[in-house]
């Protein structure tokens, strides 16, 4: 068997943990970009239309 992508102390076996990663690193990333094409985008945020100054801000002079 020929080694090309990594080589080691674990002769072949190094190829297969590579591989192993790798496809789990893909995995990962595909299952992210699934759950990501389900979420909704709210288009508008809510905008708060009160006059009153709210406690954490503060009407400049």
């Amino acid at each position: 068997m020929y080694i090309i992508l990594a080589h080691g102390a674990l002769g072949s076996w190094d190829e297969v943990i590579y591989l192993s990663i790798a496809v789990i690193f893909v995995g990962f990333m595909a299952i992210s970009w699934l759950r990501s094409r389900n979420q909704t985008i709210d288009e508008d945020p809510p905008v708060e239309t009160s006059d009153q100054p709210s406690s954490d801000h503060f009407k400049l002079d």
